[in-house]
């Protein structure tokens, strides 16, 4: 490497909610303890991938839903940088996480170091009505939206839509308390709509969404830390060719890509609303009108962080380290061409696509490299463990995903 880390100042990863199977959590700790870096983590118990890996200095078993009052999340968290006992960087891998860190900046400063962020703005990234308000004031193009207030505001809508069309969790902070629908969901009739919105309640927690046909359009990702002056100290770009469940879950298969127009927006954006920290976005290309759209800001690293590295080996894990303990980050193009695989959903996302006939213009014909989220020679346990806590219950899940996928016409807009 041409940089050296500092060895004095861990890592914490930052995790609220049950998800043990979360390759993020794996990456970040593998990333920097190659550097040295000694790494800890919020575990759900002492057997999950991410407990196991060999540059784990320390799980600290701590089961949360992710919808505790903050107060008890914030002494928890000070209670495990007491443990650790000097400062620690906070590296979350959730929503939940980044806008608890954000938002209790004060009550943390003197335990961990995390980039500093205008307190609410994280909140408002992570909500998709909050998100589409920014890019609406900046001038990001976005899809159409609509935010009911009732089930008279959904007819409403209904009468006048164009089908399909996609329906969201509006605000990140309900899809584990009280989820309107479980992720992204493709709706394919007026009567489809009108019948699950029954279920929603009187103020039903949804965004519609305007559908951007996958046959007219090519998903694109954009990792990047940014520093003080919301100014990116490192940005990547890459072309989502797999993910599951099918076009609307987590990235089973990317490339990196470059792709100078998508990467100055992303720059622009950040700089306009003056965010600092890890940034995960999700667009849309979108073939009819040559606009890329903006469907998720997510203000904390993404689960797919490692297939993103410069020349130099950095990646957005290792450049906040690298910035918040006052070292410089080193430039250099990004690895164009290199491939990541996630090993347990990529063989069924690989099935479905085959099926709907669904490719990716920009994807190289052949990688440059491959990462894999969870095999690797230096560090077997994660991988094992993932298999073994896999087998059964993942394939009931993806089953389960699979049949949501199908109902309603299937998935659609990530």
């Amino acid at each position: 490497m041409p940089f050296a880390a500092d060895r004095e100042v861990p890592g914490l990863i930052v995790k609220f909610g049950d998800y043990p199977l979360h390759h993020g959590g794996v990456g970040a700790i593998r990333s920097l303890g190659r550097l040295g870096v000694p790494m800890y983590a919020i575990t759900e118990d002492r057997y999950t991938p991410a407990a196991v890996s060999r540059y784990l200095r320390r799980a600290f078993v701590w089961p949360t839903s992710g919808t505790e009052d903050p107060s008890r999340l914030i002494e928890g968290l000070l209670r495990i940088g007491r443990r650790i006992g000097r400062p620690a960087v906070l590296v979350p891998t959730d929503e939940e996480a980044a806008v608890l860190i954000a938002e209790h900046q004060e009550a943390l400063e003197d335990r961990f170091l995390f980039p500093r962020v205008e307190a609410a703005l994280p909140r408002r990234l992570a909500s998709k009505q909050g998100l589409h308000e920014l890019c609406a004031e900046h001038g990001v193009p976005s899809p159409a939206a609509a935010f009911p207030q009732s089930y008279d505001d959904i007819a409403v809508f209904a009468e006048k839509a164009r089908f399909p069309v996609v329906a969201k969790n509006r605000e990140a902070f309900v899809r584990r308390a009280r989820p309107a629908v479980n992720g992204t969901t493709r709706i394919a009739t007026r009567e489809g709509l009108l019948a699950r919105a029954r279920a929603w309640g009187e103020r039903p927690g949804v965004i519609l969404q305007e559908y951007l046909p996958r046959e007219e359009a090519e998903d694109w990702i954009v990792h990047a830390y940014v520093g003080r002056d919301s100014v990116p100290l490192a940005l990547f770009t890459g072309v989502k060719v797999r993910s599951w469940p099918p076009h609307a879950g987590m990235t089973a298969n990317a490339y990196v890509v470059d792709n100078p127009e998508l990467a100055d927006l992303a720059a622009r954006f950040v700089k306009q609303i003056g965010f600092t920290g890890i940034a995960d976005l999700d667009l849309r290309f979108d073939r009819r009108d040559g606009r890329y759209k903006l469907l998720d800001f997510n203000p904390r690293m993404g689960a797919q962080f490692r297939l993103f590295e410069n020349e130099s080996g950095v990646d957005v894990v290792r450049a906040m380290h690298l910035d918040l303990t006052g070292r410089a980050v080193p430039a250099g193009e990004q690895r164009t061409g290199r491939r990541y695989i996630v090993e347990n959903i990529d063989l069924p996302a690989l099935l479905a696509y085959r099926r709907s006939g669904y490719t990716t213009p920009h994807a190289p014909i052949r990688p440059s490299g491959t990462e894999l989220a969870w095999l690797a020679g230096d560090d077997p346990l994660p991988f094992l463990t993932m298999l073994a806590r896999f087998v059964r219950p993942g394939v009931k899940h993806l089953h389960q995903l699979w049949r949501a996928g199908r109902h309603d016409g299937g998935t659609g807009a990530r």
